[in-house]
């Protein structure tokens, strides 16, 4: 459990204009453990001091103490001193975080590969760094350490922060190397890569498991070291922090689909880019599944494929394909409508239920159609046992359309991408003709 002793928590937002929804922070904090007891919204500019004006944060006094809720979740970004002045209106012992700092504890939970716990640890720091500068730069302005409650300064600190950041960028471009490396290990055996983006909670998960043909992976170990056995499907966000990589059951192809964490709205730029390597496995693709859940509202839907096309298209040059997941909870009717309002940011999409298996063969099929194109190749070999060697390679890297043995050579005829075909043609020509 993360914030509070009991994981009492009670929401609050304030946009400039109109209603807020909490629908969002709400599932966050649920993500995070957070029981919520209560929320408090506002409309209306921003307060420099406390976020809210000040009836509202008297308000909210009142909402935390009768709720005896522990913790107060902002969903706005809170500077220092709007913290500092907000914990001073609130009951004793009552902590205030805002998003940001919920997603970067939710993110710590989640951490359970290096790179993913490196990735937390670059966001936080991140997120203190101007902290600590404004904790700095206000003491040597006043000449009173601790200032406003915000703790005792130390000008070696921001110092501090901007080392460990790049000692962890060293070490995350380290890590990714070696991932880049496998995935073109991976490329040249003959397997195509496929990458399922999209918001969290959108299904992506259920969708990997569902598309996936090795739920038991311990056979791939020594091909593939970190191909993963489980991938949670649950109805909460950031379930999938790291990525994980299945071999897809999909007829004569070698495909690999990676499962990556999912996008949140409105993330700051700092957070973004202390997960851009998490993505790389995106941009590596040869195909991207872009998920969607169709159940949600149409604006919302076309407010996240935007942004999603923003992030995509930044670096991604393979095709990308939309789904529009969750299908069983729409009516037929709903999903036509919605099909036709989205078709300009979604012109083909494939429609299915990763939960009831509707639709997945369609969807297998504009994979495979999707895909680089395949190339056919005959290789007549000398029969010897370094032949046999090479048709052992095609076998593992292709697929094999017919093999016919000779008194004296072998032919076999196979399609695989073109980076295997020319792989075979200089396997081949290495061999020498069998002595007589």
């Amino acid at each position: 459990m993360t914030g509070s002793d009991n994981g009492r928590a009670v929401i609050a937002k304030r946009v400039d204009f109109g209603d807020a929804d909490t629908g969002e922070i709400r599932e966050l904090a649920r993500a995070a453990g957070y029981d919520v007891v209560g929320e408090l919204t506002q409309s209306r500019k921003e307060d420099p001091s406390l976020q809210f004006g000040e009836g509202k944060a008297a308000e909210l006094h009142r909402i935390v103490r009768h709720e005896d809720a522990r913790t107060v979740i902002f969903d706005n970004e809170l500077g220092p001193y709007q913290r500092y002045n907000l914990g001073q209106r609130l009951p004793e012992n009552a902590e205030v975080m805002d998003r940001f700092k919920l997603i970067l504890d939710i993110f710590g939970q989640r951490a359970n590969t290096r790179k993913a716990q490196l990735q937390v640890e670059l966001a936080e720091l991140r997120y203190e760094l101007p902290r600590a500068e404004a904790k700095t730069s206000l003491a040597r302005r006043d000449e009173r350490p601790g200032f406003m409650g915000l703790g005792e300064y130390d000008e070696s600190r921001e110092q501090d922060i901007k080392s460990q950041i790049s000692e962890i960028r060293d070490e995350l471009d380290r890590i990714e190397t070696t991932e880049r490396q496998r995935r073109e290990q991976r490329h040249e055996s003959g397997f195509e890569l496929v990458a399922l983006a999209g918001y969290t909670n959108a299904g992506k998960s259920t969708l990997l498991r569902t598309l996936a043909a090795d739920l038991d992976t311990d056979e791939n170990e020594d091909l593939h070291p970190d191909l993963d056995p489980t991938a949670e499907s649950e109805d909460r966000l950031f379930t999938t922090l790291g990525t994980t990589t299945r071999r897809m059951d999909i007829d004569r192809r070698d495909v690999l689909l990676t499962d990556t964490v999912g996008f949140v709205s409105d993330l700051p730029h700092w957070l973004v880019e202390s997960f851009k390597s998490t993505l790389d496995s995106v941009y590596q693709a040869d195909l991207v599944l872009l998920v969607v859940d169709i159940s949600e509202p149409v604006a919302e839907i076309r407010e996240k494929l935007v942004t999603s096309h923003d992030t995509l298209y930044e670096r991604n040059e393979a095709p990308i394909v939309t789904v529009l997941n969750k299908t069983d909870r729409v009516s037929g009717a709903e999903l036509a409508e919605k099909r036709e309002a989205l078709s300009a940011l979604a012109p083909n999409p494939i429609a299915v239920s990763a939960a009831e298996d509707i639709g997945l063969d369609e969807l297998r099929a504009r994979v495979h159609d999707e895909l680089p194109e395949q190339h056919r190749e005959t290789l007549v070999l000398p029969l010897s046992e370094d032949a046999m060697s090479v048709v052992s390679w095609v076998h593992d890297n292709a697929h094999v359309r017919s093999v016919d043995y000779g008194d004296e050579q072998v032919t076999i005829d196979f399609e695989a991408r073109r980076a295997v075909v020319e792989r075979s043609r200089a396997k081949a020509g290495e061999l020498t003709p069998a002595e007589p």
